[in-house]
């Protein structure tokens, strides 16, 4: 199998892969940009140590990033060379393994994505198993048992140089504020081989399921079972709970799992509520949980905070990355009266930056009798003891600063884009599918 990972096709597709994912330099500073340099000069010694088992991977660069909680995930970034070596062998082993995964495993396979995920929950739902076991993998990443996923690849992959080489990735070091530390379980989130490591170590879980004849939705770490009945929840939860601490030696957060109803149940960001539609009791539609509302105005309160140092222009261009990412994915939710109001609270953001921007009394003047207030009336704003934050919600700046000319600068609703890419917006919500947005 190492002469199919250092094939120069799969290794030039995997180089490509590096460089479009770009991505942060490794513990030796190495950049994606410098990536075809290095291996122009060291192909040779690289091929060579692996095809005799002796390439050592550099060590692991721990950076902490903030979760929507207040707390922190450690990311593994690998160095670039060990970033495209580990491509190279998880396009290899991704022919071999994608034949056995299951049809409801969505996360990171070709041709599934998250939507497809929450709309087989929503059928299932819809279809009277409404009794939902929730169950939340304590720090997944952090706590795969190296032997069992080694004993898992063994199965499928015969190459020992392959199987040395990966459970050298697995044991690399960390580097975390300035020190080494030793890595003895866990799969590093951050490197290109990690996604494929979990599915094929889940698939375990996914197989068990289906032995016992559950319906079920994974993505990635996240799964849940649907069921009809309390008990059968019950059942199923307690026999899912001994599998995963037995068979595959996962601890589960007991405070973040359990059986919950459709209402008070959430995956991968979004939620259900019923429909109140005649004739159709029973069916739920989905819309974004509260996080989801609460991780977007964050963003949106970053970009139009008056203290930003970036231009309008700047601030519209971040605006529609952000709108562009979120509703993208959040598409398929009902959302439509939530974005009216987010939206006018936006174009008030966007007042305030216009009005502090103008600065000085007398600009302050000028510039509104530019937008066609009359002398005395702009004399009296431009030196008034009103905050700012509430002079963009009057009609001084409501009435001048209007959404046309909001509009010229570059500035589009998000319902405007919203209505554009949400599906079917004339048909029940339950019966939505999934639209590839062009």
């Amino acid at each position: 199998m190492i002469e199919q990972v250092l094939n120069r096709r799969n290794v030039m597709q995997a180089y490509r892969q590096v460089v479009s994912n770009k991505g942060s330099a490794g513990v030796d500073g190495m950049t994606v940009k410098e990536l075809y340099q290095y291996l122009t000069n060291n192909r040779e010694r690289i091929e060579s140590e692996l095809r005799q088992g002796k390439y050592l991977p550099q060590a692991i660069l721990g950076v902490e990033i903030p979760k929507s909680n207040g707390k922190t995930r450690l990311l593994g970034i690998p160095t670039v060379a060990d970033r495209l070596l580990q491509q190279a062998v998880a396009q290899v082993l991704a022919i071999k393994f994608e034949m056995e995964f299951e049809n409801y495993s969505y996360g990171f396979r070709p041709n599934r994505n998250a939507q497809q995920a929450v709309l087989k929950a929503q059928e299932y739902i819809n279809s009277g198993y409404q009794r939902i076991v929730d169950i939340d993998l304590k720090n997944f990443f952090d706590e795969v048992d190296h032997c069992i996923l080694l004993q898992l690849l063994y199965r499928k992959v015969k190459c020992l140089l392959t199987l040395r080489l990966i459970r050298k990735w697995l044991r690399a070091p960390i580097l975390i504020n300035g020190k080494l530390v030793k890595r003895r379980k866990g799969v590093p989130q951050g490197s290109p081989l990690s996604p494929l490591l979990s599915n094929i170590m889940l698939n375990e879980l996914d197989k068990e399921m289906e032995k016992l004849g559950l319906r079920y939705v994974r993505y990635a770490d996240d799964f849940c079972i649907l069921t009809k009945g309390s008990l059968r929840a019950q059942e199923a939860g307690n026999k899912i709970y001994l599998f995963l601490k037995n068979k595959l030696k996962l601890p589960i957060n007991r405070e973040k799992s359990g059986i919950r109803k459709p209402v008070h149940f959430t995956i991968l960001g979004f939620g259900f509520v019923p429909t109140f539609v005649k004739g159709e009791k029973g069916k739920y539609q989905l819309v974004v949980s509260e996080k989801g509302w609460k991780s977007l105005k964050q963003k949106l309160k970053i970009i139009t905070r008056k203290t930003t140092p970036c231009s309008f222009n700047e601030r519209i261009q971040r605006l529609k990355e952000v709108q562009r990412g979120w509703l993208g994915y959040y598409r398929l939710a009902n959302i439509y009266s939530k974005l009216k109001d987010l939206d006018g609270w936006l174009r008030n953001r966007l007042r305030y930056c216009i009005w502090k921007n103008w600065k000085k009394p007398e600009r302050k003047r000028k510039n509104l009798i530019r937008l066609g207030v009359d002398h005395d009336h702009a004399y009296q704003w431009s030196r008034t003891r009103m905050g700012g934050w509430a002079v963009a919600q009057s009609p001084i700046l409501t009435t001048t600063i209007t959404l046309e000319r909001l509009r010229k600068r570059g500035y589009v609703a998000m319902l405007t884009y919203y209505e554009k890419i949400a599906p079917h917006l004339n048909e029940p919500l339950y019966t939505r599918t999934v639209r590839t947005v062009v």
